[in-house]
């Protein structure tokens, strides 16, 4: 994630090469604003992908209407640490498995910055998922119509639009011109806070027969009488995010026009934005809109002159867009806490001090509880193994802790996030990280918001020499902890 894109250029596609890149090529690249840090489209498991997503959890999902969803879009985790989105199709959508793959590939072909790109998909039986970069901080809908802290700023505003006509103009140029029910949900904003158009529009789903899901008001007129879309769609589409950007709200492109039509401009612009543009400004912005929106197709304009129209409008380029949209930067040091200090210093002590103080609190709703048919003399054993690791882990006795969590695990009747916790940091006592990181993994499977199973796999990444990898776990359970801490 993180590449880092010129201002107000366009990125380009970089192929990936097995073999080494001439030191010029690689120097003409940066200036592009190419990118190169994103591996190659690849084919995942379907139990890689329920791994990652904690086995598809409620809490995991991201998309617009939940698990309601008819396709459901989930965050996850790979195993180096890599957060991914996983858009999970209902089993009808892609009944043709060679042209799911077909499909996916060619958009996994796709690299640029201005993309959430697509990492991958997973084509098992009658399951379809598509597996792209993960950016986590919300949509454009969420920062425009639903804000918290601050209103988005005009100068963010122009950059999104600009973005997004760089976005298309790229798909363009590589035979992706179709883009299917573009609207604010679609932008997604990366950890730097810029905006990136989403791959998942890039393909449709096959038999469901929509490339809108929104309200009829808002598609393109061609697409009401014949049900397909075309590139000049897509720029109809990209008029009602204009004046999305302008209004603050999601106006109705007929509504909209009739205001400027008679000139009632006022009407249309967002009272957040009073004072931070000029009315030349607005009003060229207020063209471009109605020139998207045009009856007939062709009098639309392409991507590439929207990017030409919208680069003289651009404000405070050298603002970060972190600082534009009032969010924190990925690349600032995260406020830990005493366990992740500890985890950072890898001071085994002080963790396992916390981890003893916290006891099983942190169990509540994640334990599976025990069943009925468990109340017997194997029920019996198994607490005692329990009780007689959590004596041994007291004392620091940590090989016979393993031993006593491993018989109580085996047995599996009940599951507990602490106790893999627990046995994760004996695993770390006796200089066994990779079975550390397991059971860390499997903290979190079981409870995924869990920052502590983030905390002891950032230690136990550290302790297999992985610092990028176990500084991005550790940034994870800050994350995590802070939210906890917010609702608590």
């Amino acid at each position: 994630m993180g590449c880092h894109c010129s201002k107000l250029t366009s990125c380009c596609f970089i192929s990936e090469h097995n073999g080494p890149v001439h030191e010029a090529n690689h120097a003409e690249n940066e200036e592009k604003g190419e990118i190169s840090d994103i591996p190659a489209f690849r084919e995942f498991s379907i139990e890689q992908l329920r791994m990652a997503t904690s086995g598809f959890a409620v809490e995991n999902i991201v998309s617009e209407h939940g698990e309601k969803a008819p396709n459901v879009v989930y965050k996850g985790k790979l195993e180096n640490q890599r957060r991914i989105a996983v858009k999970r199709f209902n089993r009808s959508a892609w009944p043709d498995p060679r042209q799911f793959m077909e499909e996916a590939k060619a958009v996994g072909q796709l690299r640029n910055c201005r993309l959430a790109n697509l990492l991958g998909c997973c084509c098992e039986g009658d399951e379809r998922l598509l597996v792209a970069e993960f950016m986590p901080n919300e949509t454009l809908a969420k920062h425009l119509f639903h804000w918290e802290t601050q209103p988005m700023k005009w100068a963010m505003r122009l950059r999104v639009a600009l973005y997004l006509a760089q976005a298309l103009e790229y798909c363009t140029s590589k035979g992706r011109a179709l883009y299917h029910d573009l609207n604010a949900y679609r932008i997604v904003f990366d950890d730097e806070g810029n905006p990136r158009l989403s791959c998942f529009g890039l393909m449709k789903n096959s038999r469901d027969g929509k490339s809108y899901s929104t309200n009829l008001a808002f598609t393109p007129p061609e697409y009401l009488r014949t049900g397909r879309v075309t590139p000049e769609s897509v720029i109809y589409s990209f008029g009602t995010l204009l004046l999305d950007l302008l209004s603050g709200k999601h106006i109705p492109p007929s509504h909209a026009l009739d205001l400027i039509k008679d000139r009632n401009l006022q009407m249309l612009t967002d009272s957040c934005l009073e004072g931070q543009f000029s009315n030349d400004d607005g009003t060229e912005l207020v063209r471009l809109a109605s020139r998207c929106l045009q009856y007939e197709p062709r009098e639309r304009p392409n991507p590439k002159s929207l990017v030409a129209a919208l680069i003289p409008l651009q404000k405070e380029t050298e603002v970060p867009s972190h600082e534009l949209m009032g969010i924190p930067h990925s690349g600032e040091a995260p406020s830990l806490s005493a366990l992740g200090e500890a985890c950072l210093r890898m001071d085994l002590t002080a963790m396992h001090e916390i981890l003893e103080k916290l006891g099983y609190k942190d169990d509540e709703g994640a334990a599976t509880e025990l069943s009925f048919q468990m109340w017997t003399n194997q029920m019996q054993d198994t607490l005692t193994s329990k009780k007689k690791g959590d004596a041994a882990f007291r004392h620091k006795d940590f090989k016979v802790a393993i031993e006593c969590y491993t018989q109580f695990v085996d047995v599996g009747t009940m599951v507990s996030p602490t106790l893999f916790a627990r046995r994760s940091l004996s695993y770390l006592m006796n200089d066994m990280p990779q079975e550390a990181l397991d059971d860390a993994v499997q903290a979190q499977v079981i409870s995924p918001v869990w920052h502590i199973a983030s905390y002891l796999q950032a230690a136990a990444l550290f302790a297999l020499g992985r610092e990028n990898e176990a500084q991005i776990a550790l940034k994870e359970g800050s994350i995590l902890e802070e939210k906890k801490n917010a609702t608590s």
